[in-house]
């Protein structure tokens, strides 16, 4: 198909998740796998955490498919963190083909686009996708370290502390939720230099991606029991449902976004919701892929979505760019 739309025969055959405290505190937090009240992960440093986050997760996920690690033929790992160290250094005692990938926080469903793509194609039989984010690495990274106690801005999102595992085969039967299209995003860039507003800096480029997919497959919202949205969180969101209503596909009936179901916005002081690679990656992991398994939900929309920045474009005043990638999952 034309425009990035891409025809795959794969299957997420099994996941997992690691969170810390705040994730297990919100509603959500019944559904994770791993928890840790510190977020330590008995590690001396959040880095440190978060790669352990990763090993664990991606442990569970090759258990749980019945698999080795040398079952697995290729793994695609990515995180928030300068040259993606949580996962070059979690992810080292497996000795499995490994491809760094930085999709920002869209970086799950990158991998599972790109995992899909190499089963479909006959290059791997088995490949593992992991990502995850740490909120006080990302904090130190991006903003400031948090002993500094600096203010957030109202449309501040809260990097979610978590890792996701999945594990990605051509055997689509029993318990796998089937991959049977995707949507490669293009960049766009909407004008945002505020930090503070990756909401207001992704919806476009989710709008974008979105249309195209509807544009080229025919397919129209009503077709999905949900359109989920990785981390735009509420003000990205509601950004994203106008620019739908605008182009005269409105989606809000269905429309769920992963930012704003991990995190109880009351009651844990999160602002505008979450962000982060683990945020997506977690929330499909624990709560969207068991709904489809057991056919609560039957057809789902993942749509995560990245803001491009680094640390230096930011102090050099540029603006943000964004990209999201989409995966159509079938139970």
């Amino acid at each position: 198909m034309a425009q990035g739309i891409v025809r795959l025969r794969a299957g997420i055959c099994a996941a997992a998740s690691a969170v810390g405290k705040k994730e297990s505190e919100g509603p959500l937090g019944a559904f994770f796998d791993i928890t840790d009240p510190t977020d330590r992960y008995d590690q001396k440093t959040w880095e440190a955490s978060e790669s352990e986050m990763q090993r664990r997760a991606l442990a569970l996920a090759i258990k749980r498919a019945e698999k080795k690690p040398t079952d697995v033929d290729i793994l695609f790992a990515g995180d928030l963190l300068n040259q993606c160290v949580a996962s070059a250094y979690g992810l080292l005692e497996y000795g499995i083909p490994y491809c760094g990938i930085y999709g920002a926080c869209s970086t799950s469903a990158e991998g599972l686009l790109l995992a899909s793509m190499a089963v479909t194609g006959g290059c791997a039989e088995w490949a593992a996708v992991v990502t995850s984010s740490h909120y006080c690495a990302a904090e130190r990274q991006y903003r400031t370290p948090l002993e500094y106690g600096a203010q957030r801005s109202p449309t501040a999102q809260w990097t979610v502390t978590g890792a996701g595992a999945f594990i990605v085969g051509g055997d689509t039967g029993g318990k796998c939720v089937r991959v049977s299209r995707g949507a490669v995003g293009i960049p766009r860039d909407s004008g945002v230099t505020d930090t503070t507003n990756m909401g207001g800096a992704m919806a476009g480029a989710a709008a974008d991606t979105l249309l195209r997919f509807f544009r080229e497959t025919g397919e129209s919202p009503s077709a999905y029991d949900r359109i989920v949205t990785g981390d735009l969180g509420y003000e990205g969101g509601a950004i994203l449902c106008d620019l739908m209503n605008g182009a005269g596909i409105p989606i809000r009936d269905r429309y769920a976004d992963c930012g704003q179901l991990i995190y109880d916005r009351e009651k844990q002081d999160v602002h505008a919701g979450g962000s982060g690679c683990g945020c997506a990656a977690v929330t499909l992991a624990g709560y969207l892929l068991p709904r489809l398994q057991k056919r609560i939900d039957r057809r789902i929309l993942f749509l995560p979505t990245g803001a491009m920045m680094s640390p230096d474009s930011v102090k050099q005043g540029r603006t943000i760019p964004a990209v999201a990638h989409l995966v159509e999952l079938e139970g």
